[in-house]
């Protein structure tokens, strides 16, 4: 009985241990693409275009959809991350247009 529990509790510190390391690539890696998305609303807000392109945001969920179901994520689960992505983007950009 207490090797079981003793063998689960390492596994459980094994797992959160790559949970903690994927967090910190998955908030470095936002970091990096709304650094990207931060320099195209401003080129946006520069030559007054639009802020949000409902062409590109379609082939974002298009692309998405494609790559959650390569990577075993539920396409849904990915569209809501993208939804909520997408409109921080767009409002910063109507917030650099506006500024």
């Amino acid at each position: 009985m207490m090797n079981t529990s003793k063998r689960a509790a390492e596994l459980l510190k094994t797992h959160r241990e790559s949970i903690d390391r994927l967090d910190a690539i998955l908030f470095n890696t936002l970091g990096e693409r709304f650094s990207h998305t931060r320099a195209v609303g401003r080129l946006k807000a520069e030559n007054d275009l639009p802020a949000s392109d409902p062409l590109r945001e379609q082939e974002q969920m298009r692309r998405l959809e494609t790559m959650s179901q390569s990577s075993g994520l539920d396409p849904d689960f990915a569209k809501k991350i993208l939804n909520f992505i997408i409109s921080e983007v767009v409002s910063q950009h109507k917030s650099l247009k506006h500024n």
